[in-house]
C-alpha cells in the first residue's frame, strides 16, 4: 500500500526511511488487523516491522497517530487500485465495472482493510468519515462526467454515489471478506453490479 506520514517534518527524505516507514505501516495494518486497534501495541508493530522501538518514534508519536496514517495509506492504496484499473478509452459504465472489480481484489488480498476501517469509527471518527467521503467524491466525479458524456442520466450526484459506494463495500464483504468456495469471482460480481446499474432491477412496464 501506498506509504503516508502524517507528519511533515517526519515525512522520510531518503529510500532507506521511506523503505522503514512502508515496513511500519505494513506491521501495523497486520497487528491492527489480527487484534484491533486495542489489543496492538507499538512493541508488537515494531518486532512485526522488524525494527527498533526508537525508530517507530522517528515516525509517528503514538499508537493513534500510525493508526490514523494506516487509515490513509488504506485510502489512498483503495484509490490507486482502482485508478490503475480504469483506462482512458472506457465508457462511463465499463469504468464502474472496473473500479469495482479492482476493489474487490484488493479488499481481497487485503482482507484487514474491513476491520480497521471499521474500526476507525470508534478510534478516530474523523479518519473514518474523510475515507467514506474521499471515496464518495471520487464517485460523485465519475457520475457527474458519465452524465456530461452522455453515458449516464444528467444530473446524479452524491446521493447516487453514496448509494453505488454502499453496494461496493458489502459486494466486497461478502464476496471478498466472506467469500466461499463456488462463489462468484471478482469480475463476475462486478459484471452483475454492473448490470444491475445499466438496467436497474425493476420490471418494464412496457
Amino acid at each position: 500500500m501506498a506509504a503516508s506520514a502524517p507528519d511533515e517534518k517526519k515525512t522520510p527524505r531518503t529510500e532507506k526511511g521511506r523503505r522503514t516507514l512502508r515496513k511500519l505501516l505494513d506491521a501495523a495494518a497486520g497487528e491492527f488487523g489480527d487484534h484491533g486497534f486495542h489489543e496492538a501495541s507499538i512493541s508488537s508493530i515494531t518486532r512485526r516491522a522488524g525494527v527498533a522501538l526508537g525508530t517507530f518514534y522517528t515516525y509517528f508519536d503514538s499508537k493513534d497517530e500510525i493508526f490514523r496514517a494506516l487509515v490513509a495509506d488504506m485510502s489512498e492504496s483503495v484509490k490507486r487500485a482502482a485508478r490503475e484499473a480504469i483506462a482512458p478509452e472506457m465508457g462511463a459504465l465499463e469504468v464502474e465495472r472496473a473500479a469495482l472489480e479492482a476493489f474487490l481484489r484488493f479488499a481481497g488480498e487485503h482482507k484487514e482493510v474491513y476491520r480497521i476501517i471499521d474500526e476507525a469509527e470508534f478510534v478516530d471518527p474523523r479518519s473514518y468519515r474523510m475515507h467514506y467521503e474521499t471515496v464518495g467524491a471520487r464517485i460523485i466525479e465519475r457520475l457527474e462526467k458519465g452524465g456530461d458524456s452522455g453515458a449516464m442520466r444528467e444530473g446524479l450526484g452524491e446521493i447516487e454515489a453514496w448509494a453505488l459506494m454502499g453496494m461496493n463495500v458489502f459486494l466486497g464483504l461478502r464476496y471478498a471478506i466472506w467469500r466461499g468456495e463456488g462463489d462468484p469471482d471478482a469480475a463476475e460480481v462486478a459484471e452483475a453490479a454492473n448490470r444491475m446499474l445499466q438496467s436497474g432491477i425493476g420490471r418494464s412496464t412496457d
